[in-house]
């Protein structure tokens, strides 16, 4: 079953953290478009007020504009809800190398935050995002919850101790918590534009403009993919799943691998480039393979990605295109 068929009681109520980000917004919009109440918590640190504009005079959605790290404005912002969606944090590798307290206040205090007000709120459940980059220089391919390696950035640390900290909440207070490791997500609504862009936006951003992207490495460096249509579901069958998956954490992917190189090239085919790249040097804190076993997931979420990698870059180009305003001729 996808999720659309997925039912909630009328009136439910959801709490998107983040939701002025690229997953959060998009968690947003299939929320309000199945009939819920949706209230986002964002300081637009990083999220953008375009993202809401659509929702803005939505009867069902409500914006209220504060830090993670303020208490009394998680607590606030958990008032009757019943399931808080937790995407707000501080990403990108480089930038917690570059400043890894504010990632630390962020992620970690932010986290702690939520994790209190909901519990004080008697939130029904607590769904939060947390990251592939928790398995480190764990080489083993394909990637399993329960093997974790070493972590390689301040960031990773952090989405390390959100899980933990949320596994001693359900532990100790019954709140009942739900981790998704997100892989390599992209899809509509993900800036081209910021400095620390993920690498699809901008190979389609560069490549538009007919300039040479620059790939970090030699390109052999292989991701997961993951549409955001796959992790909107997770997120709303978490919310559902039976309490056995509470406490836990699970990968949230299709399940494929594609190196950097073959991405590009996929890229540069559908648009009807040929342009050879530039490459860098590595980067700090990276992580060199990342693949997940899918099959936790699909066993107590009832997770079923639909859309795998291929597809979801033609969906992504043809958003781009749109928000580029530019015409694209697929092959």
């Amino acid at each position: 079953m996808g999720y659309n068929e997925l039912k909630f009681p009328l009136n439910t109520s959801f709490l998107v953290t983040g939701g002025a980000g690229f997953i959060g917004s998009n968690l947003c919009e299939a929320i309000l478009n199945r009939g819920y109440k949706v209230r986002v918590l964002d300081n637009f640190s990083t999220g953008r007020y375009e993202n809401l504009t659509a929702f803005m005079d939505h009867p069902n959605f409500e914006l209220l504009e504060g830090d993670l790290r303020d208490l009394n404005i998680c607590q606030k912002a958990c008032k009757d809800i019943d399931y808080v969606l937790h995407q707000g944090a501080l990403g990108s590798v480089p930038r917690s190398i570059e400043d890894p307290k504010i990632s630390n206040d962020v992620n970690i205090t932010g986290t702690l935050n939520m994790l209190i007000a909901a519990r004080d709120h008697g939130v029904k459940r607590f769904v939060y995002a947390s990251s592939s980059s928790v398995y480190g220089d764990e080489p083993n391919l394909p990637k399993m919850e329960e093997r974790v390696g070493k972590p390689l950035s301040p960031y990773a640390i952090t989405k390390k101790v959100n899980e933990l900290y949320a596994r001693n909440f359900f532990d100790l207070y019954g709140l009942e918590t739900v981790g998704l490791r997100y892989f390599n997500v992209f899809g509509k609504g993900q800036d081209p534009h910021s400095a620390y862009a993920a690498v699809i936006p901008i190979f389609v951003k560069k490549l538009l403009k007919d300039e040479a992207p620059t790939i970090n490495g030699d390109g052999t460096q292989s991701r997961d993919f993951t549409y955001i249509d796959n992790v909107i579901e997770a997120n709303l069958k978490a919310c559902l799943a039976d309490k056995t998956a509470c406490g836990e954490v699970f990968n949230i992917a299709y399940g494929g691998r594609v190196s950097l190189l073959e991405l590009y090239q996929q890229i540069s085919s559908l648009l009807n480039k040929d342009i050879k790249p530039v490459f860098g040097p590595e980067r700090k804190g990276d992580v060199k393979h990342s693949n997940a076993d899918i099959a936790k997931a699909r066993c107590l979420l009832k997770y079923e990605p639909d859309v795998d990698a291929s597809e979801g870059l033609r969906r992504t180009i043809d958003w781009y295109k749109d928000y580029l305003n530019i015409n694209i001729t697929f092959k």
